[in-house]
């Protein structure tokens, strides 16, 4: 008992250093090669810390517990929207561009409704089977390949001299993103290890402990990289790192999972499912009501009584 929790607090705190280096180090790198920040942190920095979930959700799939690979990825993308975002925007009111409001969260929302139909094609269109099959993985990794492809695309901005001149060499940027990356992943599975042991020991089941511990396990890097960008105001980077770890965390990491294995859709239920889509409509609709272009301090808050509320439905269900 006393061994897991040192080993969870040693992961804490490798998640938080980490974080700290990733955020500078992809900054450095934004300006550097004239990509924007909210760019970096929707590829560079969404993927470094969506490693944890990438590793728990392989795992699960290769072992054949399709409740571990998607309750993972599902409690996690809730968790990133109402909990982390919402935490962020309490400490720093984000800024939304038109980009992000015509393509990236839409984009959000097509892919949450893409993985709802692939993964119940059964229960909505009595055909086939309801889960992901290898040919449903293919789609998704496709449609990844797709959308990285369009987000390198967008237009370049050069940075200033003066802006140039106080970064650091690029070497060092990415370094920095390296080493930020390598405490995240390995911070982050020390801390699931160690609370699912604990969580284990209480005598709870699989499908609760992937929505709950292993998804805020897994998605304290994004938490970390968030609060720490925002922290060095640095919102559209913090904004970009939800949006790309959601992203990632459907159409990659599932994808691959599915490729691996056949991911039953049995025990994950509606409300879960219902959560995760309205996790993705609420950041949408937040974009267009109250102040606009910007997720303020009010939509943070509503962001986490949503989560609450979703937390204590799962504890009630448990």
């Amino acid at each position: 008992m006393w061994i897991s929790i040192l080993l969870l607090l040693v992961g804490l705190a490798l998640v938080v250093f980490g974080a700290d280096y990733l955020v500078d180090g992809a900054s450095g790198i934004a300006r550097r090669f004239g990509l924007s920040e909210f760019v970096i942190g929707l590829t560079i920095v969404g993927m470094g810390t969506s490693a944890p979930e990438m590793v728990v959700s392989f795992i699960g799939a290769a072992q054949g517990n399709a409740d571990i690979a998607i309750g993972n990825v599902v409690g996690s993308n809730i968790m990133n929207t109402l909990l982390i975002l919402g935490v962020t925007a309490l400490i720093l009111p984000m800024g939304i561009t038109a980009t992000n409001k015509k393509q990236d969260i839409p984009v959000n929302i097509l892919i949450t409704v893409l993985l709802i139909l692939l993964g119940l094609e059964k229960t909505l269109f009595g055909i086939g089977t309801d889960g992901l099959n290898a040919v449903d993985g293919g789609i998704l990794l496709l449609c990844f390949l797709l959308y990285m492809w369009k987000c390198f695309r967008q237009k370049k901005e050069t940075p200033s001299e003066e802006e140039t001149a106080k970064e650091h060499p690029v070497w060092l940027s990415l370094l920095m993103v390296a080493g930020g990356i390598a405490g995240l992943a390995f911070g982050g599975r020390l801390f699931v290890n160690s609370a699912t042991d604990l969580a284990k020991a209480l005598g709870v089941s699989d499908k609760f402990i992937a929505v709950t511990i292993l998804a805020g396990g897994t998605s304290m890097p994004e938490l970390a990289t968030c609060v720490a960008a925002a922290v060095k105001k640095k919102g559209q980077l913090a904004l970009g790192n939800i949006i790309g770890s959601n992203i990632f965390n459907i159409l990659l990491i599932l994808g691959g999972s599915a490729l691996i294995h056949t991911l039953s859709f049995q025990d994950i239920s509606y409300v879960d499912l219902g959560a995760l889509l309205a996790s993705a409509v609420v950041l949408f609709t937040c974009c267009y009501v109250g102040k606009k272009d910007l997720l303020d301090r009010l939509d943070g808050a509503l962001f986490l009584i949503l989560w609450a509320a979703y937390m204590v439905y799962l504890f009630i269900h448990l």
